[in-house]
């Protein structure tokens, strides 16, 4: 189930915020001008779906995103708990960091963690199916795929290298709770 956990940056034990209630996720992010919303295929997608096939299912959410945040390139990133480099891409990412542009990810299945160090607060929002979020360029964050990660997901792109992490240095992260 999708939720939202807020904590003070200070305090990584005690949140001061819960919910699991979409439009309660929503709303708490919109005020901090973070995208969330929900997404519902067109058309019936399976584990096997091939990645042109999930593209079409929600290409009218897409081409409606592309034009309202200017996003350039889409593509679907698949990651299974299988892989044999998931360790080492679990951690590359749990490092506070920032990009120069948007952090859009669609979860066409599976889940992941986003933290968002917003002002004196951490926003982990838990991503599963059918939710979209959109991280505002230059904000404070982290990842957490879980130690056995499976998912799906669709990622939009103003730029079409794609988005590189600049890290900010801060060991913020490694005080608030990961995914198993």
């Amino acid at each position: 189930m999708s939720s939202l956990t807020i904590y003070t940056a200070q305090e990584p034990t005690q949140p001061v915020f819960q919910s699991d209630n979409l439009v309660e996720i929503a709303e708490k992010l919109q005020q901090q001008g973070i995208r969330f919303e929900q997404w519902q295929a067109n058309q019936p997608i399976e584990a096997s779906t091939d990645h042109a096939s999930i593209l079409a299912a929600y290409s009218d959410d897409i081409a409606r995103l592309k034009q309202q945040g200017g996003y350039v390139t889409v593509d679907v990133i698949s990651l299974s708990s299988d892989h044999p480099d998931k360790v080492a891409l679990r951690q590359k990412f749990l490092a506070e960091h920032t990009h120069s542009e948007d952090e859009v990810r669609f979860f066409v299945r599976g889940e992941g963690l986003f933290c968002l160090h917003l002002g004196e607060h951490i926003y982990q929002v838990l991503c599963q199916q059918n939710d979209l979020i959109s991280v505002p360029a230059n904000t404070p964050h982290w990842f957490d795929m879980g130690s056995d990660p499976n998912f799906t997901a669709i990622r939009l792109f103003n730029n079409p290298e794609g988005w590189v992490a600049n890290f900010t240095g801060s060991q913020i992260a490694s005080r608030f709770p990961l995914l198993p």
